[in-house]
C-alpha cells in the first residue's frame, strides 16, 4: 500500500484571498519611529474599516518598513509589544489580526546587522510573498491598501489588486509602471467599502460558476 504521504502529494492545496494593510498613515496615525503602544491610535475611520473586513472571508496582515531598527531608534525586540497592541486594537474592532509583518532594514542604516539592500523593505514585494508562502495566500485575490506609492508598488509586483490612500502623505508622485494604483480611496473606510464590494462580487461569481459545474 502506498504511503500516506505520497497521495497528500496529489492533493492540490488551495489557496486563500488575504487584505493586507500597510500600518503608519494607513491604518495608525503616523507618529516617526514609535514603539510605544500608548501613542498608538487609529486613523480617521479605521476602525470601522477593520469591522468591514472582517465580515470578508479573508484573513488579514499588516505590512510595514520599520527603518527606525537600521536608523538606531529602537531595538528590533521594541517591535513585539507594537504587535501585541496591533492584536488587541484588532480584537477591539471585531477583527482578527492574522499575522504581521516587518521590514528592519534600511540601506543608510546605522546598526550594520540592518543596514542592507534587502528584497523585503517596500517597495520590494518580499513580505507580501512571504505571506503567502507562509499562509497559502492567493495574491493575485489579495489587496494590498497603503497611502504612499511604494506600498502600491510592492502590492503590484506581488500581483495584488491595490488601493492608494489619496490623504496627503504621499508628497513625490513618481507614477508610471508598477506604482499605479487599481484605484484610489481618501481613507481607509472608503478602501474597506471597496474592497467589500470587489471581492463580494468575485465571491457570488465563484460561488455561480461552481454551481453550474454541478
Amino acid at each position: 500500500m502506498p504511503h500516506l504521504q505520497s497521495f497528500r502529494e496529489f492533493i492540490p492545496i488551495m489557496l486563500q484571498a488575504a487584505v493586507f494593510l500597510d500600518k503608519d498613515g494607513t491604518l495608525l496615525e503616523d507618529v516617526s519611529y514609535n514603539v510605544d503602544p500608548s501613542l498608538m491610535r487609529f486613523t480617521k475611520g479605521a476602525r470601522k474599516a477593520l469591522w468591514l473586513l472582517a465580515a470578508l472571508p479573508y484573513p488579514l496582515f499588516v505590512i510595514s518598513n520599520q527603518a527606525g531598527v537600521a536608523l538606531g531608534h529602537f531595538e528590533h525586540d521594541a517591535l513585539q509589544a507594537v504587535e501585541t497592541q496591533l492584536h488587541r486594537m484588532f480584537g477591539e474592532c471585531g477583527a482578527k489580526l492574522n499575522g504581521v509583518y516587518w521590514c528592519p532594514h534600511h540601506p543608510q542604516g546605522t546598526v550594520s546587522r540592518y543596514a542592507i539592500e534587502c528584497g523585503c523593505r517596500k517597495p520590494s514585494p518580499g513580505m507580501l510573498l512571504r505571506a503567502a508562502r507562509e499562509h497559502q495566500l492567493d495574491l493575485p485575490r489579495s489587496w494590498f491598501v497603503g497611502d504612499i506609492l511604494d506600498d502600491a508598488e510592492a502590492g503590484n509586483r506581488a500581483g495584488c489588486h491595490t488601493v492608494l490612500l489619496d490623504n496627503g502623505h504621499e508628497t513625490q508622485w513618481r507614477k508610471g509602471g508598477s506604482r499605479t494604483p487599481d484605484a484610489l480611496a481618501s481613507d481607509l473606510l472608503e478602501a474597506a467599502h471597496l474592497v467589500l464590494q470587489r471581492s463580494n462580487a468575485q465571491l457570488r461569481l465563484a460561488a455561480e460558476n461552481r454551481g453550474s459545474v454541478r
